[in-house]
């Protein structure tokens, strides 16, 4: 019998999945539904070496999950699935670990959508489409917040009234966990460290980003909090701003808010300060080109990363190894120059020719033997949510 899983990985207008044998931890099928919810939506696969793109007749979850049992068939490997894997982003203080979904499970997610709107309600989408397209077969969550839930009290508490956290939850929880924890071994591995005795700071960069402190194998610090709107700069996120400036920007703009969170959430970061962009690629274009906006925004979100990323040092009493992950930190040699040249003051030293070959997959180490290293890891959610989803449905 196989033992493929089939990992779900669901945006607000994406779909992201793949077959995975976690044995071999090869990837049979993958592909990425886009523009959901649009008259254009589409669907590309790769099977075998081979990409194809397909518009979705049904331009939503479902029909992008229906397009994937139809491409499942087509290819022969829709009996080849033994369990259904998903990426969910909030799970709040009830999931320390992914676990096996069943009414409970689903309903603890609804609850936690109101700490992540943009993004537990898409992941619940994939996880009721998923069921009633393979309702014999287990499935799994894996949550973003469960790594950091090792966090100490004095990293993860705000500084308000205690009730607040009792009552309401109110404290940091830190998102791309399932990124961190692949990638901070994946690191340790690479640099021969044993896990148990490392101390990594992991800057998973993309559309959205957080950087988290892993001592020892463990979320220690992160800097996404309450909401994936902390922390960094990000694609359309603003990350961390005057909470003051809500009120402020709420009375100039005649707006409430969810509109001053909407425009926070959407239209900020990247995009807010080029005016241009939230595409890292086209921002670094512009700015070759002398676009004001396009420096401004690459600058800022280079100088708010290192100064994250020396902060989160603190945390750890020492630093081995500063690691680039995700869309950004996986190919802009532009940035981890940046960045490592303003963290120079720790020890890091550039190696330019290994920074500038580390793009499109390739991997690895881009410092000087001096200091701490500073190197690429691919990050491999998809892989981390298989092998989850594996051992919990054997």
């Amino acid at each position: 019998m196989s033992n493929n899983i089939l990992v779900i990985n669901c945006g607000s207008s994406s779909l992201k999945f793949a077959l995975i044998n976690p044995q071999t931890q090869e990837a049979l099928l993958t592909g990425l539904a886009e523009k959901l919810g649009h008259a254009d939506a589409y669907i590309t696969s790769k099977y075998d070496g081979v990409k194809e793109v397909t518009q979705l007749d049904e331009g939503n979850h479902a029909g992008a999950m229906h397009a994937i049992i139809a491409t499942l068939k087509a290819r022969d490997l829709f009996d080849q699935v033994a369990a259904v894997g998903h990426r969910v982003v909030h799970g709040g203080e009830n999931f320390k670990a992914s676990t096996l979904i069943d009414e409970h499970v689903i309903a603890e997610v609804e609850a936690c959508a109101k700490l992540a709107p943009l993004h537990n309600p898409a992941n619940l989408l994939g996880i009721r489409t998923a069921i009633e397209c393979f309702p014999t077969l287990k499935q799994v969550v894996v949550f973003d917040t469960a790594f950091h839930q090792t966090m100490p009290e004095h990293a993860y508490l705000y500084a308000v009234p205690m009730a607040l956290y009792r009552e309401h939850g109110v404290r940091r929880y830190g998102f791309h966990g399932t990124s961190h924890r692949y990638v901070s071994a994946e690191a340790a591995k690479v640099l021969g460290l044993p896990l148990d005795n490392s101390a990594i700071v992991v800057a998973h960069l993309g559309n959205g980003a957080s950087a988290a402190a892993i001592l020892n194998g463990k979320s220690v610090d992160t800097t996404m909090g309450l909401t994936p709107l902390e922390g960094l700069v990000m694609g359309t996120r603003s990350g961390d701003i005057d909470p003051g400036a809500h009120a402020y920007i709420g009375a100039q703009l005649g707006l409430d808010l969810d509109g001053v969170t909407d425009l926070l959430n959407k239209q900020s970061g990247l995009l807010g300060l080029s005016e241009l962009s939230n595409d890292c690629r086209e921002i670094e274009d512009a700015a070759a080109e002398g676009h004001k906006g396009a420096l401004l925004a690459l600058n800022v979100f280079c100088y708010r990363l290192a100064k994250q990323i020396a902060a989160l040092t603190v945390s750890l009493g020492r630093l081995d190894a500063v690691v680039f992950t995700g869309g950004i930190g996986e190919n802009s040699s532009i940035i981890r120059a940046k960045v490592i040249e303003q963290l120079g003051f720790l020890g890091l030293t550039l190696d330019a020719a290994a920074n500038d070959a580390a793009i499109r997959g390739k991997a690895g180490k881009i410092s000087d033997a001096a200091g701490p290293a500073a190197l690429v890891v691919n990050t491999n959610e998809e892989l981390m949510i298989a092998l989850d989803t594996a051992a919990l449905t054997a």
